[in-house]
């Protein structure tokens, strides 16, 4: 337990200032430490402390866009002490007026900005009230040394309606890359697909060319070993030597189909006629 004084002695602690009254008129203030006093004459009336004090204001206002906001104020303040007398004397209640200040300038400067406006001006906000604080506490002795803006609040409705918001918003983002995450891959496919058909059309144009002159190997060597033999003998061997090829391979899969010697004649001159125009193309 602290000890204040007694009688004529009085004890002030560390970081306070006392208030010595003669007869109810202001005599003068004493520091830390003990001082002697006229008592019964005088006495120590207040002590009035030094050290950095806060103060916690809670604040309803409205934005630009009629959204009921709360908003909180921390004021850090303290007593100057060459201006101790001000402050003792002059303000009843220095917390009062400091917070009807601080309610003046968040009701003038909130209702000017929008919603997500006040959020992003939260410093802005706490500078104005730290500037009107400061040029009218300094007359009554109180320097505020900072002023911060802890919160601000709108209603909870008003909180799940942005978490929504924002949500949609990222959901359309999603959305839209996976559209485009989607867009690629079928182009990709599409490409793809297009480079394996034109690899396969070249495969295929290889495998005729090669047939062709492979052909044209057979019937120039075969007409020079047999005497007597013209290329038309050699290529009505080899397109009956391919038709009976088709036979074996059709009958390997069970398949009925009508046969007419009449039909393999009419068949030969059609593919011979077209190897000879394949390979008048390929060749030339």
């Amino acid at each position: 337990m602290s000890w204040d004084g007694c009688l004529c002695l009085q004890c002030v602690r560390e970081k306070e200032v006392g208030v010595v009254e003669d007869l109810g008129e202001f005599k003068r203030l004493i520091g830390e430490g003990p001082s002697c006093i006229l008592w019964p004459l005088q006495s120590v009336v207040g002590r009035l402390s030094l050290r950095v004090q806060q103060l916690d204001v809670v604040c309803e206002t409205k934005t630009k866009d009629n959204v009921f906001v709360q908003v909180a104020v921390a004021v850090q303040y303290r007593v100057m002490t060459e201006s101790a007398y001000d402050a003792w004397y002059r303000l009843t209640s220095p917390t009062s007026q400091i917070q009807a200040y601080v309610f003046d300038v968040i009701r003038s400067t909130v209702p000017r900005l929008e919603l997500d406006q006040a959020f992003e001006s939260k410093d802005d906000i706490a500078q104005a009230v730290l500037e009107q604080l400061q040029s009218v506490m300094k007359d009554y002795g109180y320097a505020i040394v900072n002023t911060l803006v802890t919160d601000l609040s709108p209603d909870h409705k008003v909180k799940a309606s942005m978490n929504e918001i924002n949500a949609a918003k990222r959901l359309k983002e999603a959305a839209s890359h996976q559209a485009e995450a989607d867009k690629v891959r079928q182009v990709k496919a599409a490409e793809a697909e297009a480079e394996a058909r034109y690899l396969s059309g070249l495969g295929v144009a290889r495998q005729r060319k090669a047939i062709v002159q492979g052909l044209q190997a057979s019937v120039s060597e075969f007409s020079d070993d047999v005497e007597g033999a013209s290329p038309k003998d050699v290529m009505d061997i080899l397109l009956l030597s391919q038709y009976f090829d088709t036979l074996n391979t059709v009958g390997a899969n069970s398949l009925i189909l009508e046969h007419d010697p009449a039909t393999v004649a009419n068949l030969q001159r059609q593919v011979g006629a077209s190897f000879m125009t394949s390979s008048k193309d390929l060749l030339s």
